[in-house]
């Protein structure tokens, strides 16, 4: 067993890093015709372990493993397997690696099909709309040579479009924002809660910004705070006073 670290950009901004382990190569010494089912082994355990991690729903794959010109070799030892590229699964590096000063490495093309069922445009939406349950549905695509694949569908729901979405579309992340939910210089409600207690207040924004953004608010007393944009124009308190009280008079 050896511990490999992996990064793979099949969705955007995750870092998966694993350790591969090759059970399957228990036999003491590990014929040639082996070896391709070793690295099989190794490259299906990297997909299932990602595909996992990204949360993906009803993931179905199937790998083929392409061998270079080099003839392969018997290894007197149990083959270990490295990853070296899993950037992107419809081609994939990994290396068979036979130890000692008589071994040998030798490089395999791993190319995976991936397909799941992730969130696509439901119908047409326009650029800069915010996006509602019912924009958004589930479908199974094959996501191979999609880096940015959205899983759940809440994940997208709240977002807007940066350009015009058609219906059918895979949704990705690089296509969607968080759209401005408080406009500086516009009016916005200011909620603070603490247990059962709920005190809201006028405001004016200072700053835009989209929702979970920190901004700057002046309250109806004038004094400026710092809050977190909650919703359209609502924002909470980032620093709650010990005690809530209405403003004054």
């Amino acid at each position: 067993m050896f511990n490999k670290c992996i990064v793979t950009g099949l969705t955007g901004v995750l870092l998966l890093c694993i350790t591969i382990s090759t059970p399957l190569a228990a036999p003491v010494s590990t014929a040639a015709e082996q070896v391709p089912a070793i690295v099989e082994a190794a490259a299906k355990l990297h997909v299932q372990r990602w595909a996992d991690g990204a949360g993906l729903v009803e993931p179905n794959f199937s790998l083929n493993v392409v061998r270079g010109s080099r003839a392969l070799a018997p290894c007197g030892r149990a083959v270990t397997v490295e990853a070296a590229d899993t950037r992107q699964p419809a081609r994939m590096r990994f290396i068979a690696v036979c130890a000692g000063a008589d071994g040998w490495r030798y490089e395999f093309i791993v190319r995976a099909q991936v397909s799941a069922r992730i969130a696509v445009m439901a119908n047409d939406v326009g650029a800069g709309k915010i996006l509602a349950d019912e924009d958004v549905l589930l479908e199974r695509h094959d996501i191979s040579a999609i880096a940015d694949s959205i899983a759940d569908p809440k994940e997208a729901v709240g977002l807007s479009g940066k350009r015009a979405l058609r219906g059918g579309e895979v949704l990705r992340s690089a296509l969607l924002a968080s759209p401005t939910m408080v406009k500086r210089g516009e009016p916005v409600r200011i909620v603070a809660r603490r247990e059962q207690i709920e005190v809201s207040m006028a405001g004016e924004a200072l700053d835009s910004g989209a929702r979970g953004s920190a901004v700057r608010v002046k309250n109806a007393n004038g004094t400026v705070i710092r809050a977190r944009v909650t919703g359209a124009a609502t924002v909470e308190p980032l620093d709650m006073p010990a005690a809530i009280s209405p403003p004054t008079e």
